[in-house]
């Protein structure tokens, strides 16, 4: 089994884990932002902290291998392979969504909340969106 297999399997698994967390987390924001009850707040508050915690360490893992399978590909294939360059562009707004989580997290936190439910409701698409395309790209891999 190849270095490249390795990294490969464990990017998709610390990617689909990530992923996991981030569709579930703004759902936990829509419910929040909804209820007017403090001991239910209290426990969104923990739910959101213990998952957007739980789940970082995977976005990084993701990097990790995602940036292990480029050296092994090669400076020569990242350089020509521009399908990548556009899945990395938005792999970075990824990353910006998940620390905007964490801005979300303490403004709850904080009970300085002023977003709707449908605020949170359109904003549990966008990774949704994004993954898409992502994976239209690594799977398609369209020469641009």
């Amino acid at each position: 089994m190849s270095a490249l297999l390795v990294y490969k399997a464990l990017h998709v698994f610390f990617m689909i884990a990530w992923f996991a967390g981030i569709f579930y987390l703004p759902r936990l924001f829509v419910y929040h932002a909804m209820t007017e009850e403090k001991s239910c707040s209290s426990m969104l508050k923990i739910m959101e902290r213990r998952l957007l915690f739980f789940v970082t360490p995977f976005a990084f893992l993701t990097t990790i291998f995602g940036v292990l399978m480029i050296v092994e590909y090669g400076r020569e294939w990242f350089k020509y392979s521009m399908w990548l360059h556009y899945k990395l562009v938005l792999v970075i707004v990824l990353y910006a969504y998940h620390a905007y989580c964490f801005k979300l997290l303490a403004d709850f936190k904080h009970d300085r909340n002023k977003r709707t439910d449908r605020f949170y409701r359109i904003f549990n698409e966008l990774p949704v969106l994004l993954l898409l395309v992502i994976v239209f790209l690594a799977i398609t891999k369209p020469s641009l």
